[in-house]
C-alpha cells in the first residue's frame, strides 16, 4: 500500500505506569493485588457533568445512553481517596520529578507552574468520573526530527475485572503521557518512534516493567478520511499492523462511501416495527426480544455486509454503535436468511417497510425502549457511511483490528481540579534533575567495558535484570556469566517450568560470587537455581544473611564442590572402567570421556579444571 500517496498521518500517545513507593495524589503504595485479597465492595453510578461553559463532552453524552452500576473492589492497601470519599494529597514529588526526568531527556521545556486538570471519563474506570492530570512540559524532539508535544502526569485507571467491575489497587498509580505530533507517515515510523520513546522510558529505572504497565494510543488518519484514535495497544509489535488495518478500514469506508454516492443512496429515518412478523420466528435472539425495529436503508444492499477489515464489516460497525444502548448486536438483509430466519421472513420483512432490491434493511431487537435508542445508533453510523469515515476513538481487537469505543472527547471534557495546588517548576529544580545514561549508550558501553557480544550487551541493556547485572559486576562476577545466568539460563529454567520468580535477587548473586569463590562450579548453576526455587516456596529470605544461608544450603546439597584431589580420582577411575574405549579412540574420546565425568561430578567441579585433568590423565594413559 502506497502510503505516502494515501497522505498517512499518524501520532501516537504513549501511557506509561512509574515506579513509585506512593501514588499520585495519596500515600498508598503501587502495588498491585489479586482480587482474591480484596477487603470488601462497593457500587457507584456515574453521570457526566458540565463543563465551566455548561456543556457536556459528547464522549461522556455517548457513556450515558445506558445506565450502567460499577461495582470495584477495595483493599487495605487503598484508601477513601480512591472511593472519591476524600479530597487528594498534594502531588506525589517522586513523580514529578520521574515525569521531569523524561522531559528533559527528550529535550522539552518545563512550564512555569503545573496546574491539575479534571478530565472527564464515566466508563467506570475511576470512581470520581475524572481521571485527575497535569501538563508538565512542552515542544521535545526526537533524533528522527519528529516533534514531541506535551507530556503530562496523571493518574492510572482502575483496572476492570469484568464488564462492569473494576479494582482499585490500580487507581491512582503515577502515568506518564507522551504525546507526539502526527508527524509519522508509515506504519513503520510508528513503531519506531515508540520503541524509541519506550527505551528512553526505561533508561530511567523508574518505570514499571510487564504487561499492562505501558500502552500506546495511535492517531491515525490519511487523505479525504478523518482523525481516528486507537486506545490501548498493549504489544508493542502490534503497532505497525494497528496502523496498517486502520488505513484499510478508512480506504474501504471510502469506497463504500463512493458507491453509495453512486447509487443515490439515502437513510430512511423512520425505524417499522416488524415484531408481528417474527412471532413464531426459530431465531433464539428474535424469539426473546419484546419489541423488533427494521430500519430501511435505500442503496445499502451488499454494502452493510462488506468486509472492511479482516473479520469486520459496515454491519460490524452498525453492530459496535447499537451495543451502546444495551443491545447484542444487529442483524440485516446482507446477511440473512440466517441465524435461524427464514426467507420467507426475510420476504416479509423487506415488503413491510418497502424495501426494492438495492435497498437492505437492518434489525434492531431488545425491549422497546432498548430497541428504539439501538434504531437510532443504527441510523447515525449509516449517515456516517454516507459522509465517509467518522472522528470516532476505537479499541484494540486481538489480532489488530479496531472496534468503536465512542466519539472523539471534545474541549468541555477538561476542567480544573480545585482540590489539589498548582507547583512552580523553578529554574533551581529543573536545573538540578540529572539525565540518566540511555540504554542504547550503555549497550554500547558494556561492548567496550566488558567485551559483551553486542547482541547479548543489548538484551542485558534493555532486560528488567540490568540493575541485578551491574551489581553482579561491580561484585566481581564476570560479565559473560553474569548475563548469560540472567538472560539464557533463568529463561530456559522458566521454560522448563522452574518458578524463578521465586528467587531473590540477593540469592542469584551470592551464588555467582560462590562460583567465582571455586565453592560452586558455573556448571551446576542451573540445578542450584531450581533448587533455590524450590526453597522460596517456602517463603521469602528477610534478610542478605538469610539469601546467603540459602545459597550454601543449596549448594551443600546439590553440588557441594570437590577438591582437584577428587577430580583426579574420579578420572582415574572413568578411565580405568573405559581403557578399551580411550585407547580405540585415543585422543578424540576425550568429548565422550568428558561426559562421563560430568555426570558423575553433577556439576560439582568446575568443567575447565576437569578437561585439564582429563587431558592430562588420557595422555598419560596413551603413551
Amino acid at each position: 500500500m502506497d502510503y505516502e500517496a494515501l497522505g498517512l498521518k499518524a501520532g501516537i500517545e504513549i501511557h506509561q505506569q512509574l515506579d513509585t513507593e506512593e501514588k499520585l495524589f495519596c500515600r498508598c503504595p503501587t502495588v498491585l493485588r489479586d482480587t482474591e485479597e480484596r477487603s470488601g465492595e462497593f457500587f457507584r453510578y456515574l453521570r457526566a457533568t458540565e463543563s465551566e461553559l455548561g456543556e457536556i463532552d459528547r464522549a461522556a453524552q455517548e457513556e450515558m445512553k445506558l445506565v450502567r452500576r460499577f461495582r470495584y473492589y477495595t483493599y487495605d492497601t487503598v484508601c477513601l481517596v480512591e472511593h472519591d470519599e476524600e479530597p487528594p494529597a498534594p502531588m506525589n514529588r517522586e513523580a514529578l520529578a520521574v515525569c521531569l526526568t523524561i522531559a528533559k531527556m527528550l529535550g522539552m521545556t518545563p512550564i512555569e507552574q503545573v496546574h491539575t486538570m479534571r478530565k472527564l471519563v464515566i466508563d467506570g474506570s475511576n470512581t470520581s468520573g475524572f481521571q485527575r492530570t497535569a501538563l508538565v512540559a512542552l515542544n521535545g524532539a526526537l533524533p528522527d526530527g519528529c516533534q514531541i508535544e506535551t507530556i503530562c502526569l496523571e493518574e492510572e485507571a482502575a483496572q476492570r475485572v469484568a464488564d462492569e467491575t473494576f479494582s482499585l489497587d490500580r487507581l491512582g498509580v503515577p502515568l506518564v503521557e507522551i504525546t507526539t505530533a502526527p508527524c509519522m507517515h508509515t506504519p513503520e515510523d510508528v513503531q519506531r518512534v515508540a520503541e524509541y520513546i519506550g527505551m528512553v522510558l526505561r533508561s530511567t529505572g523508574r518505570v514499571k516493567r510487564g504487561l499492562g504497565t505501558i500502552r500506546q494510543d495511535i492517531n491515525v488518519s490519511i487523505r479525504d478520511g478523518a482523525r481516528v484514535e486507537i486506545k490501548g495497544v498493549q504489544d508493542l509489535g502490534l503497532l505497525a499492523e494497528a496502523v496498517r488495518l486502520e488505513v484499510q478500514r478508512q480506504v474501504n469506508l471510502l469506497a463504500i462511501r463512493d458507491e453509495l454516492c453512486a447509487r443515490n443512496a439515502s437513510v430512511d429515518p423512520n425505524p417499522v416495527d416488524v415484531t408481528d412478523i417474527f412471532a413464531a420466528t426459530k431465531s433464539a435472539i428474535l424469539q426473546k426480544a419484546k419489541c423488533i425495529l427494521a430500519i430501511r436503508l435505500p442503496g445499502f444492499a451488499g454494502l452493510v455486509g462488506r468486509e472492511i477489515q479482516p473479520g469486520r464489516r459496515l454491519g460490524s460497525e452498525m453492530a459496535d454503535y447499537a451495543r451502546k444502548c444495551g443491545v447484542g448486536g444487529i442483524f440485516h438483509t446482507d446477511e440473512l436468511p440466517a441465524y435461524g430466519v427464514t426467507a420467507e421472513e426475510v420476504e416479509r420483512l423487506r415488503e413491510r417497510v418497502g424495501a426494492a432490491g438495492e435497498d437492505c434493511v437492518v434489525l434492531v431487537a431488545s425491549t422497546r425502549q432498548r430497541a428504539g435508542c439501538a434504531a437510532e445508533q443504527v441510523l447515525i453510523r449509516a449517515r456516517m457511511a454516507l459522509a465517509g469515515v467518522p472522528e470516532e476513538t476505537r479499541r484494540m481487537l486481538e489480532g489488530g483490528g479496531t472496534a468503536y469505543m465512542r466519539p472523539l472527547p471534545g474541549a468541555a471534557r477538561m476542567y480544573p481540579e480545585t482540590d489539589v495546588f498548582p507547583i512552580t517548576i523553578g529554574k533551581a529544580l529543573w536545573e538540578s534533575i540529572e539525565v540518566p545514561e540511555l540504554l542504547t549508550a550503555r549497550a554500547e558501553r558494556f561492548v567496550a567495558e566488558h567485551g559483551l557480544d553486542p547482541a547479548l550487551a543489548r538484551q542485558v541493556a534493555f532486560s528488567e535484570r540490568l540493575p541485578l547485572f551491574e551489581r553482579m559486576v561491580a561484585a566481581g562476577v564476570r560479565p559473560t556469566l553474569a548475563a548469560r545466568t540472567i538472560l539464557a539460563t533463568m529463561r530456559e529454567l522458566a521454560r522448563d517450568g522452574v518458578q524463578v520468580e521465586r528467587i531473590a535477587d540477593d540469592e542469584v548473586l551470592y551464588l555467582l560470587e560462590a562460583v567465582e569463590a571455586g565453592r560452586a562450579a558455573k556448571e551446576a548453576v542451573p540445578d542450584l537455581l531450581a533448587e533455590l526455587a524450590r526453597m522460596g516456596a517456602r517463603g521469602p529470605p528477610a534478610t542478605p544473611d538469610q539469601s546467603r544461608e540459602r545459597v550454601d544450603a543449596a549448594i551443600e546439597k546439590v553440588a557441594p564442590a570437590v577438591s582437584q584431589e577428587e577430580v583426579e580420582a574420579i578420572v582415574r577411575r572413568v578411565l580405568q572402567e573405559r581403557e578399551k574405549f580411550a585407547r580405540q579412540r585415543g585422543m578424540a574420546a576425550l568429548g565422550p570421556l568428558m561426559g562421563v565425568v560430568m555426570k558423575d561430578l553433577r556439576g560439582s567441579a568446575d568443567g575447565k579444571l576437569v578437561s585439564d585433568v582429563l587431558k592430562r590423565e588420557l595422555q598419560r594413559l596413551l603413551s
